[in-house]
């Protein structure tokens, strides 16, 4: 059984790469924001707290959070393995679930952080565009429509979402960079990171993944 947390900063690649790996491992690929909004959806006891803060527009507590992976990592889906892809967030996070993992006598198989250099993720991701009709995703360098600001599949309005322009995407790297500098540190301690260059290639960052997972 393979159990794989998955870190980078926003940008970097990280749903491509889960999603290559899920397929490869035939383990299940589990975002963080999927548990809350199946919880909240089906009205779980645990779903029903977290849409208590989420409608006062606060951060679900650490604790919270951990309850619902647990209680997500436990479900039949998983028990070939999963991905984990936004959760830990925090050092707290990491230390509930690694005692969670204890308890029931498992371990992380590897924690993967894809390092990429924020000058080359800002024109990334200030650079990306999307349709607003059909949601088809542009680049204005590398992947531009073939009429400025006209979808090519529907004709639609191509845009820019609030979340890709500088401002926002700068405090998306200094907020990651934040709670997650911490948390890279307590998993070399433990002896299971693995530091991945996401500035390649697509295929080559992948390759470098399963190099480091294994068979």
């Amino acid at each position: 059984m393979k159990s794989v947390v998955l870190l980078g900063p926003p940008g970097a690649g990280k749903g491509t790469q889960a999603t290559g790996i899920a397929e490869k491992y035939h383990i299940l690929h589990i975002s963080t924001g999927d548990i809350f909004r199946a919880n909240v959806k089906e009205g779980t006891p645990l779903g029903i707290k977290a849409k208590e803060y989420m409608d006062k527009g606060l951060l679900v507590p650490d604790e919270l959070v951990c309850d619902l992976v647990e209680d997500r990592v436990t479900k039949d889906d998983c028990k070939n393995g999963y991905l984990l892809d936004g959760f830990p967030r925090t050092v707290f996070q990491a230390e509930h679930f690694d005692a969670f993992l204890k308890k029931n006598g498992q371990s992380l198989s590897c924690v993967v952080d894809i390092e990429v250099d924020e000058k080359i993720l800002l024109p990334r991701m200030i650079g990306r565009r999307v349709c607003r009709s059909c949601g088809k995703p542009y680049h204005v360098d590398t992947m531009p429509p073939k009429k400025e600001g006209v979808c090519d599949v529907c004709g639609g309005e191509v845009y820019q979402r609030a979340d890709d322009c500088e401002e926002t995407v700068l405090n998306r790297f200094k907020v990651y960079k934040d709670q997650t500098s911490p948390l890279i540190e307590y998993y070399k301690k433990s002896g299971v990171l693995g530091e991945i260059n996401g500035a390649q290639d697509v295929d080559k960052v992948f390759n470098d993944i399963c190099a480091l997972l294994g068979e």
